[in-house]
């Protein structure tokens, strides 16, 4: 299958980007190095071309019925303006995706899915979109995506809007003047961490706003942030990756997603994922960090301390910021608690790790 590039695939080669496949795109990982980039990001800004992610649009006066029975949290408390982090659940126990509902009016909504899952995705609401009174429009190769992210976003980004960026509440979105053009979302959300901001502009205007955002974020030291950079940063904020630490396999309950589980509404699976929950789980997605020097990876094997094999490591990294190896895996419950001694094999050599309170990284 060949690779779709992003519309400003040739900005970020004359950047210099470094690009790779990621997702069924062309992406750029690193335009410097990770961790450049990744300190960028915490003490100042940093912008991502995250482009590729993928935007439904449901109208109609069923379209909240339908997200209702998609996705398991609870969309009927969303007002205009607000987002809300959800997931679609299959039917068979495990997560077809985890994904952003925007409230844009009443019977308008705004679905923003991982861009590995966008036709999966599209295939899942459109099969029950039927059962209701709603129009669904699939924008994502209509839009682009930039992720504007540090404690520096909203003084860098003030310049380009009247809306008042200091002021928004985390989660919150606005459609208002950036950049020259009118109607653009301007969101505070991301997968950093470190605050900002996240904005939804159409293609045709995508290089004049990237252009605008470079220059208005000169004066703070904002760079292009590569995925590189976006893993770690992730990663210490305690954010789940898609396809690692939750999969069309894996319980959103074991994945710590009882929190976006709400049982006040049917949706697909919930009698069974409530009688789970009422049960209790056998195994629990958890952080750790490493007492041992090491990096733990993906799919190392997480071990008690005699060698049993008691799960695996689902993402790892050395953490930029807090100079130690984290990761987070699945382990039996009876091992999930914060203090509890487990090991990572690192190249059949057994390092010590303790089970830690996510996020790595705290506020």
């Amino acid at each position: 299958m060949s690779l779709k590039q992003v519309p400003l695939d040739a900005v970020h080669r004359a950047l210099g980007a470094k690009i790779v496949p990621f997702a069924g795109y062309e992406m750029p990982v690193r335009y410097s190095s990770d961790l450049d980039e990744h300190n960028t990001v915490r003490n100042a800004v940093g912008i991502f071309d995250v482009s590729h992610m993928g935007e439904f649009i449901l109208k109609g006066p069923g379209a909240l019925d339908l997200i209702q029975r998609v996705s398991a949290n609870d969309a009927s408390v969303l007002f205009d303006g607000k987002v809300q982090y959800s997931y679609l659940p299959n039917d068979r126990g495990g997560v077809i995706d985890d994904l952003l509902v925007y409230r844009i009016s009443e019977n308008e909504y705004m679905l923003v899915v991982n861009a590995s899952n966008i036709d999966k995705d599209w295939n899942w609401v459109n099969q029950y979109a039927p059962d209701y009174d709603v129009e669904l429009v699939n924008v994502s190769d209509d839009m682009c995506l930039f992720a504007v992210q540090g404690p520096l976003a909203a003084k860098a980004l003030q310049p380009l809007t009247n809306a008042l960026l200091e002021s928004m509440s985390y989660y919150t979105f606005e459609k208002t003047d950036f950049a020259g053009m009118a109607n653009v979302i301007v969101s505070a959300t991301g997968y950093t961490g470190a605050g900002g901001f996240e904005i939804y502009v159409s293609n045709h205007q995508a290089e004049t706003v990237w252009n605008a955002i470079m220059e208005a974020g000169a004066p703070y030291g904002i760079k292009p942030i590569g995925l590189g950079a976006r893993d770690t940063l992730r990663l210490e904020s305690g954010y789940c990756l898609y396809g690692n630490d939750i999969t069309d396999d894996i319980s959103p309950l074991e994945a710590g997603l009882g929190w976006v589980t709400k049982f006040t509404h049917n949706f697909i699976n919930s009698e069974a994922l409530k009688q789970q929950k009422d049960q209790g789980i056998a195994r629990k997605l958890v952080g750790f960090s490493m007492i041992d020097r090491g990096i733990p990876r993906g799919h190392y094997s997480l071990c008690t301390a005699d060698g049993t094999v008691v799960g695996e490591v689902t993402s790892g990294t050395q953490s930029p910021t807090l100079g130690k190896g984290i990761g987070m895996g699945y382990v039996p419950a009876e091992l999930s608690k914060p203090g509890t001694e487990i090991y990572v094999s690192v190249r059949e050599k057994l390092l010590k790790a303790e089970v830690v309170k996510l996020p790595f990284l705290k506020k």
